[in-house]
């Protein structure tokens, strides 16, 4: 699962096409298609805030439209807890305290809905 999660190639094959590296303090972006409807450029400008390997990952999650503004500032957490039949992955993405974010926060859930159900088809491939 962590390799899943903090190798650029193999985060592509879930996610999105991104430059992460499992570093504190990178900065990295994932790419997608702009969402007009959203103020979203297609970028997610993120920074590596916390590493604890095989265990925690933690970055910042930030978009805007493009324009230089950031719209969106948010957190992502992964936790990994080991347990006699796997591993147990917690996603937790917070930072929506805004109005003007619910709609993005909708949009952000359903996607993490169809990223977590890709990764787990891979994970349970293997």
């Amino acid at each position: 699962v962590w390799a899943y999660l903090t190798n650029s190639e193999l985060i592509a094959q879930w996610l999105m096409k991104n430059d992460f590296e499992p570093v504190v303090g990178h900065e990295f972006q994932f790419r997608t298609n702009p969402k007009a409807e959203f103020d979203f450029d297609g970028v997610f400008y993120c920074k590596v805030l916390d590493i604890d390997p095989l265990k925690s990952l933690s970055y910042s999650w930030n978009s805007g439209p493009g324009d230089g503004r950031i719209t969106l500032e948010s957190v992502v957490t992964w936790t990994l807890v080991s347990t006699e039949k796997g591993t147990d992955v917690t996603l937790e993405h917070r930072g929506f305290a805004k109005e003007e974010n619910l709609s993005l926060y909708n949009a952000l859930l359903q996607g993490w809905e169809e990223k977590l159900e890709n990764i787990n088809k891979l994970l349970t491939a293997l």
